[in-house]
């Protein structure tokens, strides 16, 4: 009866050293419950290079091939914003000034008998701060663009196990007897 359990003791102790026998000292390797990831910190890094160089290209590097159409569409929409207020600025500018050249009478600009030279003016500073506005949020949207990918980038290498639950609850009140909600975080080793 001995034999069996010094039998069994020994495959156990040979198949829990063999493991680590086989694994190389360099490699750093985060274990969850069934799969060992090996975490490499430069990740985060080219996924915010790539979408610096070209916007989405860093989506796609994580695998998050859902958003690239979101970031062109965003980046996109602000470019396009940007030129659709420059080309109506520079209409209203160039009749303004067509305007001071030959006089309000005999101005042969689009937008004769409906506009002022008031009103020309006044359409300038309104398509000008627009210009501005769309391009500083064209600029804002790239550098979400750069943040978003660097952001996944860490976030592919999380531990996503089912030890780690984040869980409303609601619970009743001791003293008044009324319905609370409220957050539990567990952690179960």
């Amino acid at each position: 009866m001995e034999k069996p359990i010094y039998i069994l003791i020994l495959i156990v102790f040979f198949g829990i050293f063999s493991g680590y026998s086989q694994k190389k000292s360099e490699d750093i390797l985060f274990a969850t419950d069934t799969i060992e990831t090996k975490i490499n910190p430069l990740i985060p890094a080219k996924a915010a290079f790539y979408s610096a160089i070209l916007p989405g290209l860093g989506q796609a590097y994580n695998k998050k091939y859902w958003k690239i159409p979101i970031v062109i569409g965003a980046i996109g929409g602000g470019i396009y914003a940007y030129s659709w207020n420059k080309n109506k600025y520079d209409a209203y500018r160039d009749a303004y000034k067509e305007r001071l050249l030959v006089g309000e009478l005999n101005t042969t600009d689009e937008f004769k008998g409906i506009l002022t030279s008031d009103r020309l003016i006044v359409a300038q500073k309104f398509h000008q701060r627009q210009k501005d506005l769309s391009l500083l949020v064209t600029v804002g949207l790239y550098i979400l663009n750069i943040i978003d990918a660097n952001v996944d980038g860490h976030l592919r290498q999380f531990n996503v196990s089912g030890k780690l639950t984040v869980r409303p609850e609601i619970y009743q009140n001791e003293i008044n007897y009324k319905q609370n909600l409220g957050v539990a975080l567990n952690y179960h080793f």
